[in-house]
Order: C-alpha cells, then structure tokens, then sequence
C-alpha cells in the first residue's frame, strides 16, 4: 500500500497523537531503510535508540521467528525458557565495574515499554517506605526530565506543557534543576525526611541529550541514602551499551538501587525491565505488581538474541569512536553552537537562524532520518552499528543544507 493511501486510512482511523514524517518505511537492513518507492535512507535516529543492533539484525530476527513457531505466550503464571537467563545477563551487566560490595547480584521486573519499567520502579520506592515504615512518599525528579507517557510517569515527568491538559495529576514529585549541586542540598535539607526516593536520567535524552555531572550524581546518590530512601536511574534511553558501557551510570562511579531499562533490550521488540538489588530486589512480593504480557517468550527470545551481541567488546569500542568522531565533525559545523553527550548519543544545538525540525525535513529528503527534540536541536541516536563513512556522509550533507 502507497504512503497516500496509508495517510488517508491513519488519518481517518488512528488517533491524531503524533505528527509523522511524509515516509513509509517498509524494510530495514543495518543503518539502512528504504521507503514504498524503494529510496534508501541512512538511519541516525535507530527507532528512536532501539535497534541498536541496527534494523533485522539477522541473529534477532532467526530467535523470534522460530520461537513464533515454537510457542508465543502462556502469561506469567508459568516458567518458560530462557528467562531466568537473561535475568541472571542483566544482573552481570548491572554489576558490571560495581565496587565488590555493591555488586551483590539483582532481580528483574520484566514489563513492555520503558514508561512502564518506570511505573514499576516507581512503585518500588513507594512499596521500599512503607515497607521499612519511613513515612516518605515523596520522589526527586529533574527539571526537564522525561519518564514516559502514563499518568504517573507524565508526573515524574517535569515538562509542565506536557502535563497542563491532563490536570490532576498524580502527586508526590518535586523537582530540582540538572546540575545545580546548591539547589539539590537546599531540597534535601527542606523535605529530607518526607523523600523515599529519587529519580534520575544520568543523560537526558528528549530533551535534547543533556548530560548530568558526576559530581551532580555522586551527591544524588549520596543524600538519597541519607534519608533512607532509593536511587533510582531511568536507562531506557541511556542504557544498553548507548554510551559504550553497558548503563549510563556506569560511566558515573555511582551504583543505583533501580534501574528502568528498555528500547535497545530486544533491539526493537517491544520489552522493558525494572531490576532493583539489595533490600529493594525483595520489597515486592506476590501481587504487588504484575504485568500480561511482560517477559514473553517472544520478547525473552528476542532479548537473549540482543544482549550477547550488545556485550561484545568491538561494538562498545566501536561506539566509543565513532561517538567521538560525530561530535568531533558535528563541532566543527558553522552553524552548529554546541555539541553534547556520551558515545552515540548525541545533541547539538544550531543556531537560532536555523530550524531543526526544517532541517530534518531537509535530511528526510536527503535520505537520512534525523530528530529534532527542539526549535533548534538535533539528537543523534543511531544504531551502535554506525561507521565512520556513515558519519562522514551525514556530515557532507549537513554541511550543505546548513548554509
């Protein structure tokens, strides 16, 4: 079906929650994509870092094809093969660098998105001070952060533009600016004893690829467990080799008590997990959180196929470079003002005589898939895969579009 004819059906009958790029994309191999009249795209956006083994990594597409053949989905009331693993590979990666007595191993909440694996971490701050009867309810949240699109992680979420049309809104997060070490101390020492956690993107991501300080992080942690209470690191974005590491915060020197997880886990099947170590992994117990479709067999199949090719050495190496190299040539663009982030996720800002979203249209045409997060930011999310001559070539062309 052509994209006029799919534009018409969508707009008829699918809600109007998003606007999309004129393009339908019907096959994906590598960094590349190709649309309905067969034009192929380079792909710097990766799903919106999810397919970060690139598009139909062969290994990934074999595991859930014949796990599909093999069985799909029994619900969460029975064991099923391979998830135990790929627990027992997520807690190794989690305690990957950790000190030895932090490294004491960690349980998994498997979910489907990575707003859920928030809601699920959420609720385990929450579940964490009733539990030892600390009376806190109240969870730290960073200006401009983003957690997801359900009521409470739109809460946590503090963009009040994207929470003003869905007022009331759940309570209990209060919210302290990105690296500003006075304001956090300030909060800690006003509301300590009513905070049972805090809730952090150690790189902020929509909004435009800010990273946090480690200092910032370190003194994060540091208070959090002063008064009792979890520390909390949203990885959806951050995570799964994105950096290089196997977590963002692992470049940080901190180890967090939570950790929501999500995009790049099954390399674009739909997966999320929220693992938690120390008291926090054993504060839930039967009922007290649940999910249908979480931790299929589907989704495990296409996890165990992701990790081990995530942790292969030669892909974090291959990240580390050709991060640097995209910000290093992102940098030296006239009209780029600023260039910020870890391995391959990247944010600049251009200047104010150019528009991002334009310029994405203009790459579109170009036939590379860009993302603007602002009037004037691009973010660069590509799979882990991406190459210097990929680079290179993005480069050229934003060179001539932004004159």
């Amino acid at each position: 079906m052509s994209l006029e004819e799919q534009q018409k059906l969508e707009d008829k009958y699918l809600m109007h929650t998003i606007n999309r790029l004129p393009v339908e994309f019907v096959r994906g191999s590598g960094m590349h994509l190709w649309d309905d009249k067969g034009k192929q795209y380079t792909d710097f956006l990766g799903g919106i870092a999810v397919c970060s083994l690139g598009h139909c990594d062969p290994d990934v597409v074999k595991a859930v094809q014949d796990q599909a053949a093999q069985l799909m989905h029994v619900s969460n009331y029975f064991y099923i093969e391979h998830r135990g693993e790929v627990a027992k590979e997520l807690s190794d990666l989690l305690d990957r660098e950790a000190p030895a007595d932090k490294a004491t191993g960690w349980r998994t909440f498997f979910a489907n998105s990575g707003a859920e694996a928030n809601e699920c971490a959420i609720k385990l701050v929450r579940m964490h001070a009733h539990n030892t009867h600390s009376g806190a309810t109240k969870i730290v949240v960073l200006k401009n952060s983003f957690h997801g699109r359900t009521m409470e992680t739109l809460a946590a979420t503090a963009q009040p533009e994207k929470q003003e049309a869905f007022q009331p809104m759940p309570g209990g997060f209060i919210v302290t600016p990105i690296n500003d070490l006075d304001a956090l101390q300030h909060l800690f020492d006003q509301e300590g004893n009513q905070i049972a956690g805090m809730l952090v993107e150690c790189i902020q991501g929509e909004s435009g690829v800010h990273p946090c300080t480690p200092e910032f992080l370190q003194k994060a942690e540091e208070l959090t467990h002063s008064v009792g209470g979890l520390f909390v690191c949203d990885e959806v974005q951050c995570g799964m080799f994105r950096t290089g590491k196997a977590f963002g915060f692992q470049n940080y020197g901190i180890v967090p008590d939570v950790v929501a997880m999500a995009k790049a886990i099954a390399n674009g099947f739909p997966m999320g997990a929220c693992a938690a170590r120390g008291e926090a992994a054993n504060d839930f117990g039967p009922g007290d959180h649940g999910s249908t479709f979480g931790g299929s067999n589907l989704a495990i199949a296409a996890c165990a196929a992701t990790l081990p090719k995530l942790a292969d050495p030669a892909l974090a190496k291959n990240v580390q470079m050709t991060g640097a190299y995209l910000r290093e040539q992102l940098a030296k663009l006239p009209a780029v003002v600023q260039v910020r982030g870890l391995g391959l996720m990247v944010g600049c800002d251009l200047d104010e005589k150019y528009n991002a979203c334009e310029v994405v249209s203009k790459a579109l045409d170009e036939g590379f898939v860009l993302n603007a997060t602002g009037p004037s930011t691009l973010r660069f999310v590509p799979p882990l895969i991406c190459s210097i001559s990929d680079i290179d070539e993005l480069i050229v062309a934003l060179g001539k579009m932004l004159v």
